[in-house]
């Protein structure tokens, strides 16, 4: 079928419109209009290359909610007219430990993400949500509860999980006291699920501007980093940090926090090798760990959660049109705290 997009020719050239092939719906597949499309970073980092692996064009897109338009014969779960998500992976080997663990992201045969990865129906590589419409296979199709905005839930799809994961696997919950270093489009979402989740929530953030607003999405302390008084006074107490920072910062000074047999989870993703003291982490016995995305069954439960919570994304609603402007902008950090593409507009 053929669908328009807007995707990145080269690495050095804007977004701009191209129309590409979506395949039929296959027996198992799920067809569905974009309604909005979430504005992550990694689309950035690929439109750029700045990770050395894109396959131009490039249609980015990895938070995508819309209406389904049609189904494969053989779909039990969704019917037209529902709504319905599409996250960060379309496929995977569904047979290897992992899969059969729930753990798709870490597919060990390779995770078949939502663009730039291998596309087994149609050759070529897979083409993202900036785009009308999306196929996918209902076993990697996700429901939206009723009642979440759904622009405000297209986010969730990946900053939403990347954040609700490390929390579930590493127990944020009442009687447990949790950080989160950073309030950017991830650092938000993870204030907001480790106070849902009943955790006693410290929002570290390096600017004083941001201290109401951190208290406002439900952090009951907020802590500038760079006020070493203050950082020291939360010495060896914390059960669990989540850093969601993704430029250059002293991993050190978030271990010390750190109570024995806690842990500081890493999910930004600096540009260089972070520098880690071998003492941060013997004295006390002390955990340094990373996390990913979650896979489709945790991600769906991520989904059931924010249905009963209310919780949604702060975002910025754009057109497709301002989308090279939109990177732009998050480059500065000009964003509270995430923008989300009303896909109508590549039909103007």
């Amino acid at each position: 079928m053929p669908t328009k997009a807007f995707a990145a020719p080269s690495a050095t050239a804007p977004l701009g419109p191209l129309t590409i092939d979506r395949r039929e719906p296959l027996p198992t597949d799920v067809e569905i209009e974009i309604l909005y499309c979430g504005v992550c970073h990694s689309d950035l980092h690929f439109a750029r290359n700045e990770w050395g692996m894109t396959v131009f064009p490039v249609v980015p897109g990895h938070e995508i909610l819309g209406r389904v338009t049609r189904v494969g014969s053989k779909v039990s779960r969704f019917k037209a007219g529902d709504t319905a998500a599409v996250g960060c992976l379309v496929d995977s080997c569904r047979t290897c430990s992992s899969c059969a663990g729930g753990l798709e992201q870490f597919c060990l045969e390779g995770s078949v993400f939502t663009y730039g990865g291998p596309d087994k129906h149609s050759g070529g590589v897979t083409h993202g949500g900036y785009s009308e419409r999306i196929v996918c296979d209902e076993a990697f199709t996700l429901k939206v509860p009723a009642g979440l905005d759904p622009a405000r839930a297209a986010p969730l799809l990946c900053a939403g999980i990347t954040t609700y994961s490390p929390l579930r696997k590493w127990g944020a919950g009442k009687g447990r006291k949790v950080g989160i270093v950073g309030l950017g489009g991830l650092g938000h979402m993870g204030v907001k699920f480790a106070h849902a989740l009943g955790a006693h929530t410290v929002l570290f953030t390096t600017s004083e501007g941001k201290v109401a607003d951190g208290k406002r999405l439900g952090a009951d302390e907020v802590v500038v980093s760079r006020d070493t008084d203050a950082m020291a006074r939360h010495t060896g107490s914390f059960d669990l940090i989540l850093d969601t920072v993704s430029a250059d910062h002293d991993l050190n000074a978030y271990l010390a926090l750190l109570k024995l047999d806690a842990t500081l989870v890493l999910v930004g993703a600096p540009p260089g090798p972070q520098g880690v003291s071998v003492f941060s982490l013997l004295m006390p016995r002390r955990n340094l760990a990373g996390s990913l995305i979650g896979g489709i069954a945790e991600t769906q439960e991520m989904l059931d959660f924010c249905g009963k919570h209310g919780i949604v994304c702060d975002i910025e609603l754009i057109r497709m049109q301002q989308i090279n402007e939109a990177y732009e902008r998050m480059l500065r950090s000009d964003v509270k705290y995430r923008f989300v593409i009303d896909m109508a507009s590549l039909k103007a």
